[in-house]
């Protein structure tokens, strides 16, 4: 049995835990209601503004454009969306094995390059095969967490497009947590380009439209904002998900926290029952032989 000064550090020790990761819960928690704030205003715009390019995509011809045109998959890039920092239980981890699962399974034989944004996932991927390359590629993305803004993202996601035009890549697919509530965050994988109008889309625009001005001028002005908003949304529902893991995880370690030092209040009551009582032993033995 460890002994009472043991016990007693590791008390102390669990004590400040507990208080770290309680404020650790509360700051999330904080933060998590601006973000989630801001998601949930973001995504209707978002939702409308693809199905109506995709609804007006569906009545050209994909050759029309570099954007929606199909190419042979040779080349793919991977955005992968992690967090700047960990301590949120499962979260960066759950991205990292979504994109490993894709490069090493429906593009396992094509050539991937992987871009990050956040450090997490940086971190990890760089010591892997899957490396970042070209010149026009944009760096220091882990830099928009600190200031999350439609201003800050639309640069980037303007020299993505771009690589995608200059046809370094075939195609490019979005991977990120999306949010849905504090304690859930759903791994989610979304096209990024070519932009392909599904079926249900092709098959609800029978009706004749009168567009001003053509089809082929709103759709060249449409995509590049769409797929600025598409990003934007993609890293307000990784920032409100982090927050939400980090808030559960912290909730959790609290709670552990709680729990072990119960236990070590109740070891410690114990061994130190355990030496007054081995004290008065003693005292009551040496009594007995000064009397004998």
């Amino acid at each position: 049995m460890a002994s009472l000064k043991e016990v007693r550090n590791r008390i102390t020790s669990i004590s400040s835990t507990q208080q770290i990761t309680s404020a650790m819960k509360m700051v999330s928690a904080a933060k998590l209601r601006r973000a989630q704030d801001a998601v949930t205003q973001m995504r209707p715009y978002a939702k409308k503004l693809r199905d109506i390019l995709e609804n007006i995509s569906a009545g050209l011809d994909s050759n029309d454009s570099t954007f929606s045109k199909e190419r042979p998959l040779k080349n793919v890039l991977l955005i992968v969306i992690t967090s700047n920092r960990g301590l949120a239980g499962a979260f960066n981890m759950n991205i990292v094995k979504k994109a490993l699962a894709l490069a090493k399974g429906e593009y396992k034989d094509q050539h991937v390059t992987v871009l990050c944004i956040g450090k997490k996932g940086n971190d990890y991927f760089r010591k892997t095969e899957f490396k970042i390359i070209g010149s026009d590629m944009p760096r220091k993305l882990n830099e928009l967490f600190d200031k999350l803004t439609y201003d800050n993202v639309a640069p980037v996601t303007e020299r993505i497009i771009d690589v995608y035009a200059k046809g370094e890549f075939d195609r490019i697919d979005l991977i990120y947590n999306q949010f849905k509530n504090a304690a859930v965050q759903l791994p989610t994988v979304e096209r990024f380009l070519p932009v392909v109008p599904t079926k249900t889309v092709g098959v609800a625009s029978k009706t004749d439209y009168i567009f001003e001005p053509s089809k082929e001028e709103i759709v060249k002005d449409l995509i590049p904002r769409s797929l600025k908003t598409q990003v934007y949304k993609a890293l307000l529902d990784s920032f409100a998900a982090e927050h939400g893991a980090r808030m559960t995880a912290m909730h959790k370690a609290t709670d552990n926290a709680k729990d072990l030092l119960r236990d070590l209040k109740l070891s410690y009551n114990k061994a130190r029952q355990a030496a007054i009582t081995n004290e008065i032993l003693e005292i009551v033995g040496g009594a007995e032989a000064l009397n004998g």
